[in-house]
């Protein structure tokens, strides 16, 4: 809306004490739309944009109804080694008042794209990187939702970040981060359980994607070269594949874990070659699927694997 200046229109031709008054209510009309405006920008939503559905789903929880986030990465069925930035990515990222991403070197993309998109004018944009808050780098398994230790930690970064955008509400994001924490000690708790039952039991995997979990559930990861390979895509040695397949036709191992958003030809074929060998294969995701949260997802998938090594250890 344009204000024409009282100086150089018709208020000007009009006696000083009319003058007078028109700039009064000008005033008046002014403070009104003001305090409109004012409302409208407490009733607004935080914009905020996560590279990873995973992350957008918990700052969903952690804001409610007071953030519009927008999730970069959220379809189960496609490879996100894959993914290319577009346009709309860009301009979600220009209005966005906080983003998360994960970091070492898992979205590379994101660097680019903030550095070549700045935040709306007079409205800083807060950026949480998990590997930063869990002290991982490039080069290390940038996996890192698998780690328990991780969500946690965005979780409370993504509080932070929203009380400083929003202080009004601060009090509304401190009891949803603690209801969020209290959330997660089921996962915590079958993590634990499991540990206790599975701690140095031999698995494999087609990539390192469920490597912090493994670790966290102490199970004795194998093939690890071969792993990396698949996640770099490079071409596996041929006495890594060899080892891989003695591993599943001897049954050195108990369960396979494959990536079911990257199924390329050697993961398929070493998933023909577990079922021919009746070792159970036990699908985990990149993305988290839909219509479920972050600890639904993770805990599916831990019952999946639980009832695989459980199957797999009778005769």
């Amino acid at each position: 809306m344009i204000y024409q200046n009282p100086a150089h229109g018709p208020a000007a031709r009009l006696t000083s004490a009319a003058a007078r008054l028109v700039v009064a209510l000008a005033a008046t009309v002014a403070a009104v739309f003001g305090f409109a405006h004012a409302a409208l920008a407490a009733d607004a939503t935080i914009p905020v944009v996560a590279a990873e559905n995973f992350y957008g789903d918990v700052v969903k929880q952690i804001g409610g109804a007071r953030v519009d986030v927008t999730s970069i990465l959220s379809n189960p069925d496609q490879d996100p080694h894959l993914f290319e930035a577009s346009p709309t990515t860009a301009r979600a990222l220009q209005h966005a008042r906080i983003v998360v991403y994960s970091g070492a070197d898992y979205d590379p993309w994101m660097t680019k794209l903030l550095g070549a998109t700045k935040g709306s004018q007079g409205s800083p944009r807060a950026i949480i990187v998990a590997a930063d808050l869990v002290g991982k780098k490039a080069g290390d398994n940038p996996h890192l939702w698998y780690d328990p230790r991780t969500m946690p930690a965005v979780a409370r970064a993504v509080s932070a970040a929203l009380a400083a955008a929003d202080p009004a509400h601060k009090s509304v994001y401190d009891a949803n981060l603690a209801a969020f924490l209290v959330s997660l000690k089921p996962l915590d708790a079958k993590v634990a359980a499991m540990r206790t039952r599975y701690h140095g039991v031999p698995v494999t995997a087609t990539e390192p994607v469920f490597g912090y979990m493994s670790d966290a559930l102490g199970l004795d990861m194998r093939n690890l070269r071969f792993q990396l390979a698949t996640m770099n895509d490079t071409e596996a040695s041929a006495s890594d594949i060899a080892a891989f397949e003695r591993d599943l036709r001897e049954r050195r191992v108990r369960v396979l874990i494959y990536n079911s958003q990257a199924t390329e030809a050697l993961t398929r074929r070493m998933l023909v070659l577990a079922k021919d060998s009746k070792v159970p294969a036990v699908s985990v995701t990149e993305t988290q699927p839909a219509g479920v949260t972050f600890q639904q997802w993770m805990m599916a998938q831990l019952d999946a694997l639980d009832r695989a090594l459980a199957a797999s250890a009778k005769p």
